[in-house]
């Protein structure tokens, strides 16, 4: 049996990454990727402490995991027809560049 601290440790460096990313990239589909691998660090988390806590938390865990996989295909969706948009109309996904915000 693997101890859940392993696992706690596994997600903090995957969010870490993924904050990483956040922080120094500038093209918005890089920066989406890295928000998806932040929140799969979020769920690696809590399937971790399910199992720790037993069946019963168990399920709620999974249950969590579930609704925020849903919230992050979401995301997605929307977030890449946002980026599909700014790309037709800007020919580029630099998030570097403030005059995007200007029509």
């Amino acid at each position: 049996m693997v101890p859940t601290s392993y696992y706690v440790f596994l997600s903090a460096f995957i969010f870490a990454i993924g904050l990483y990313g956040v922080l120094t990239r500038e093209n918005a589909v890089v920066i989406l990727m890295c928000v998806e691998l932040m929140l799969n660090a979020g769920n690696l988390n809590l399937i971790a402490f399910a199992a720790h806590h037993g069946e019963a938390a168990g399920i709620a865990g999974q249950t969590f995991v579930l609704f925020v996989l849903a919230i992050a295909a979401a995301e997605v969706a929307v977030g890449l027809g946002v980026l599909v948009l700014v790309y037709r109309r800007y020919g580029t996904v630099n998030i570097r560049k403030p005059s995007y915000m200007r029509w």
